[in-house]
């Protein structure tokens, strides 16, 4: 993206900045950058498919939740705006679902609060530590509070179940605002996403998201002889810092 723009930013610096090179045919779009992705995955041992429609966005598009791209339609990537992606894998050994956002370019600061304080919930909630007995209505405030400081906030749930080579959506639980996310306790071993964002209609999107295991925690204390939770990290992808 930034040899064949010229662009400066995180990922090139220094010397080879904003000199453009021919990359000839090349067209990084929305759907050839999603179809890369899954041929990196393709690769992989237990490789079964996607788990779901990848979500490649970018500019404005990127502030729709659900997002599909289409070839026909889809817009160019530009180094100038963020990109957001959600993708997902099924392999024999499980499944995945995994949201990340970069910038190819100089980000605004608006953009860099935004999605700092999106990367703020996203590690409060996957660093939480909680009794037995609670839900995940309980803990959905944690990744909205840093969003909550500025104003900010996002219209979906936090986290969802995931099955093994199964559905990419997979309850009873989940991490939501809405009152049935009241219904079960969290509980060891269940698996559950962590995926905060925020998205400015006309703009831009964000999105952080990780897959978690809940998982019993060793903690100094045991008020009430509950016994207290934690979680697990079991997806392991950088992030970008945006400068």
């Amino acid at each position: 993206m930034q040899e064949s723009n010229g662009a400066s930013g995180y990922f090139l610096e220094g010397q080879s900045a904003n000199k453009k090179k021919d990359l000839g045919a090349i067209r990084l779009t929305e759907v050839t950058v999603s179809d890369k992705l899954e041929g990196f995955r393709a690769s992989k041992e237990h490789f079964r498919g996607l788990s779901f429609p990848t979500i490649s966005s970018v500019c404005p598009n990127a502030a729709i939740i659900h997002y599909s791209p289409h070839a026909e339609t889809c817009a160019e990537l530009n180094p100038d705006s963020i990109y957001l992606f959600d993708s997902g894998a099924q392999y024999l050994d499980g499944t995945t679902d995994i949201t990340r956002t970069v910038h190819f370019g100089n980000p605004s600061t608006h953009e860099k609060a935004s999605y700092t304080a999106v990367l703020k919930g996203h590690i409060a909630l996957g660093n939480a530590c909680f009794p037995n007995g609670t839900n995940g209505h309980a803990l959905d405030i944690l990744a909205r509070i840093p969003l909550w400081k500025d104003g900010l906030d996002y219209r979906h749930g936090t986290g969802h179940g995931i099955g093994s080579y199964l559905n990419v959506h997979e309850g009873p639980h989940l991490i939501s605002f809405r009152p049935h996310a009241r219904n079960v306790p969290l509980q060891a071993s269940m698996t559950v996403t962590d995926e905060p964002g925020y998205y400015e209609d006309g703009n831009f999107g964000i999105r952080l998201e990780n897959v978690l295991i809940v998982k019993e925690a060793d903690t100094k204390f045991n008020f009430g002889d509950k016994g207290y939770l934690s979680f697990e990290h079991i997806t392991w992808s950088y992030y970008i810092k945006q400068r």
